[in-house]
């Protein structure tokens, strides 16, 4: 019986002495993302994360969850080492993705819709929206036209309670995962330059093709 329990302790430390990339259940705890994040879209951006090496940012991690309706916040910068939420706001979406619901994504140029899946960072830039990020898509036949379709991280005057207020849904894009103006350059700023992005919708085809969110 001591035996037993001995066994029982040393599993229970063990748990809790795992890094964050291999302990999504602790982490997701510590974290207080229940009510923000599902603990199942959080597992899907951990066990992705997992399979892609070379990202330079490692600790932070970035989840856009766009399951959510556009008046609700999701857009979370989530610091895994010192588990903490780093930032929670509003994003926008692309316009021909749904009003307020996002429920069509594409990767086809010119469609206008959001891409989902796994993307990482690469530089700022100063461009037609102002202080500007690029982001490459890592999912081939999912989201790598993002560079193509010129889809990057901006800050807009629509993206806004103000604009909810008036409209009742959030101010749409082309497709870019838009932030409001008033965080956006400060957010940028700190996931630039090799920050890993997770996003995902109610989208049951990137569930069935994507290989990285599978275990």
């Amino acid at each position: 019986m001591r035996r037993i329990l001995f066994i029982i302790i040393l599993i229970l430390l063990n748990i809790h002495s795992f890094s964050n990339e291999y302990n999504p259940f602790y982490l997701y705890k510590k974290m207080s993302l229940n009510g923000k994040i599902s603990y199942d879209i959080f597992k899907k951006a951990l066990i992705g994360k997992n399979k892609i090496s070379g990202v330079k940012n490692n600790n932070i991690l970035v989840i856009i969850d766009y399951t959510k309706l556009s008046v609700e916040k999701r857009f979370y910068v989530l610091d895994l080492k010192n588990e903490k939420i780093l930032y929670e706001t509003l994003v926008a979406h692309g316009k021909n993705s749904g009003k307020n619901a996002t429920i069509k994504f594409s990767d086809i140029p010119n469609s206008y819709q959001s891409s989902l899946g796994f993307f990482i960072t690469q530089n700022s830039y100063v461009g037609e929206f102002g202080y500007s990020l690029r982001i490459a898509g890592l999912e081939k036949g999912i989201n790598s036209n993002s560079k193509e379709r010129n889809i990057v991280i901006h800050g807009d005057e629509k993206v806004s309670v103000d604009y909810i207020k008036s409209h009742g849904f959030l101010g749409r894009t082309l497709g870019c995962p838009a932030l409001p103006i008033s965080e956006s350059k400060e957010i940028i700023s700190k996931i630039k330059d090799g920050t890993l992005i997770f996003i995902i919708g109610d989208d049951e085809n990137y569930l069935k093709r994507s290989s990285l969110i599978r275990s």
